[in-house]
């Protein structure tokens, strides 16, 4: 197959010239996007090819290039913004094969639920009528009984990445948490009787995990749900999971470098403050004052007093 102007075939295989050509334009793509990382994996491809031709010129340019994005790691580690995610779902008969679909959406980092929710439903509703649209501001389970069948909804929900405690072993650095992502976690707590928000002793929380067909980045900014799980929090595993989340920011604060004592304070008073409501002393007061009755709430008992055994030690 002849190659067109620029060395790359028009059918299903490349000159080499061509192909140094997509990599290096991929490379400086990666390193427009931050993501040095994927930089050194495109050189690692490239480098054999000029290793093979000799080309000592080219070797010296890759070279530069690697030490520059190393350097960039090192200096701006945790620092970079690769986006924030959101789900996405439709609800109603006017969206046609949309109806009951769920996506993710990648939007640019730092992005507000109030931005996207703001764009989706100026877009939506110039499609079917600002009258017809609406968007469903919790993040509850919709009962689609319940929804008007002549009008169009929206459900926009912030959700994290999500990964399990074995992947943790593997996804070390900033990069490895913001790459290659397919599971998506959002929370929602609620009570018994209905209400969100309740006492200590009755809130529950529900976490939603959610599978994407494809891994982030992505081609395209939106990729389908594919999968969704729910695990249900008791009260008692609620507080566990509080105090683990304050024992990790205390620790994070207390090992910064270099030190910023504006934060250390901020996360103190948000720890042990007498004024916080519902803070560790009252989670103490409500879940450990007393063994459990219940055997089965016993192996949680005990995990609550080592949460608090380390937050103490912190």
């Amino acid at each position: 197959v002849s190659p067109d102007e620029e060395g790359i075939c028009s059918g299903k295989y490349f000159t080499e010239a061509g192909l140094v050509g997509l990599l290096e334009q991929a490379a400086a793509s990666f390193s427009m996007a931050g993501m040095y990382e994927a930089v050194n994996e495109v050189y690692k491809v490239l480098i054999p090819i000029h290793e093979a031709n000799r080309d000592a010129k080219k070797l010296s340019t890759i070279h530069g290039k690697l030490q520059e994005a190393f350097s960039k790691i090192v200096h701006q580690d945790g620092k970079r913004m690769f986006g924030t995610y959101f789900r996405v779902g439709f609800y109603g008969t006017k969206f046609g094969d949309l109806d009951e679909q769920e996506f993710v959406y990648k939007e640019p980092a730092i992005t507000k639920l109030a931005e996207i929710s703001h764009r989706l439903e100026g877009f939506y509703g110039e499609r079917f009528g600002e009258d017809v649209l609406e968007v469903i501001k919790d993040s509850n389970p919709v009962d689609k009984c319940k929804l008007d069948a002549n009008k169009a909804y929206i459900q926009i929900t912030y959700v994290e990445p999500y990964f399990d405690t074995y992947e943790m072993k593997d996804r070390i650095t900033y990069f490895d948490k913001n790459y290659n992502l397919r599971r998506f976690m959002y929370c929602t707590p609620f009570t018994l009787d209905g209400r969100a928000h309740g006492e200590l002793h009755e809130q529950f929380k529900r976490k939603t995990i959610l599978t994407t067909s494809h891994a982030f980045p992505y081609i395209k900014t939106r990729i389908n749900v594919i999968h969704k799980e729910e695990i249900i929090l008791t009260p008692i595993e609620v507080a566990i999971e509080d105090m683990q989340k304050k024992t990790q920011e205390l620790a994070f604060a207390t090992h910064q470098d270099p030190a910023d004592p504006k934060m250390l304070q901020m996360v103190l008073q948000g720890s042990v403050g007498t004024t916080v409501n519902q803070g560790p002393l009252e989670v103490a007061q409500v879940f450990l004052a007393e063994i459990p009755n219940d055997p089965k709430l016993f192996r949680h008992h005990n995990k609550l007093r080592l949460c608090f055994k380390d937050f103490t030690k912190r």
